[in-house]
C-alpha cells in the first residue's frame, strides 16, 4: 500500500496515511479515462441551438407567379431553402446530449485518475479543512504552502461553510465532494487536495474487494399457538311431536 504524508494547512507533517492499492494504486486504463471525460463534457452541453425551418421563416404562402409560361424557373414559395431569407433544411433542433454510461466504467475511470495523480505527486491530503474565517485570502495562503500554482480540485466531506465561501472566488480552484468527484476534473486541474475523511470515503466507495455487508443473524421465534375456538353450543334436541288421537269410525 502506498504510504502518504498528511499535512495541516500550513504545510507541516501531522502524520501519514496508507491509500489502498486498488484505489490509488491502480493501473492507469487511457480508454476509460476518454470515455468518463467524453460523458462528462456531452452532460455539460445545453443543446438549445436552433435554426427556423421552411414552415417558421417569414413570408407567405402564395406562390409567387404560375408554373409555366413566364420563362423562369418554378417556384412554389418565398419561404424556399433555394431562395435568400428562406428555410434552413436538416438544421439543428433542441436535445439532450447526455447518454447513460455504464457504472463500473465511471468508477474505473475514477481510480485510474487518482492514480495518475498519486504517481506524479500531485496528490496531497490534509488533515482536515479548518478556516478560521470564510475569507478568500486565508485560503489563498494555506494553498500557498500546499504548493498550489496552476489549479487545485480540493475534496472535502461534510458541510463545511467558510470553505465554499472561500473557494468560490479563486481562479483555477474547485471544490466537490467524494461521491461527486469526477475523473475530468482530476485530469483537469493540476492538483488535488484531499481531507481525511474525504480520502476514507473514496476507499470506502471505489475499493472493488471491499466485503459486502451481511446483515446481523437474528433468531426467528416461533409464531404463537392460535387460540382454539370455543365449541358452539348444541341446539336443544326437539321434543317428538304428540300423536294425534285417531278418528273413531261412525257405526253404518
Amino acid at each position: 500500500m502506498p504510504v502518504v504524508d498528511v499535512v495541516n494547512l500550513e504545510g507541516k507533517k501531522v502524520g501519514q496515511v496508507e491509500l489502498a492499492d486498488a484505489v490509488f494504486g491502480a493501473k492507469v486504463n487511457q480508454h476509460l479515462l476518454h470515455e468518463a471525460s467524453r460523458w462528462y463534457l456531452a452532460g455539460l452541453r445545453r443543446g438549445t441551438h436552433k435554426v427556423k425551418e421552411k414552415s417558421e421563416v417569414s413570408g407567405a404562402g402564395r406562390k409567387l407567379w404560375k408554373q409555366k409560361g413566364t420563362g423562369r424557373a418554378r417556384i412554389g414559395s418565398i419561404r424556399s431553402p433555394l431562395w435568400r431569407h428562406g428555410g434552413t433544411v436538416h438544421g439543428p433542433r433542441p436535445r439532450d446530449y447526455s447518454y447513460a454510461l455504464p457504472k463500473k466504467i465511471l468508477l474505473g475511470a475514477l481510480r485510474s485518475a487518482l492514480s495518475a495523480k498519486l504517481a506524479d505527486q500531485k496528490l496531497t491530503i490534509v488533515d482536515g479543512w479548518q478556516l478560521t474565517s470564510h475569507k478568500t485570502s486565508g485560503l489563498v495562503d494555506a494553498l500557498d504552502k500546499l504548493s498550489f500554482s496552476k489549479s487545485a480540485l480540493l475534496v472535502s466531506h461534510g458541510e463545511n461553510r467558510n470553505l465554499e465561501l472561500a473557494s468560490r472566488n479563486i481562479e483555477g480552484v474547485k471544490l466537490t465532494a467524494p461521491n461527486g468527484l469526477q475523473p475530468y476534473d482530476v485530469l483537469k486541474h493540476d492538483r488535488v487536495v484531499l481531507s481525511k475523511d474525504a480520502v476514507a470515503r473514496l476507499v470506502r466507495s471505489l475499493d472493488p474487494e471491499k466485503k459486502p455487508i451481511e446483515a446481523p443473524h437474528v433468531e426467528t421465534i416461533a409464531p404463537a399457538p392460535a387460540a382454539k375456538k370455543e365449541a358452539a353450543p348444541k341446539a336443544a334436541a326437539k321434543k317428538p311431536a304428540a300423536k294425534k288421537p285417531a278418528a273413531k269410525k261412525g257405526k253404518g
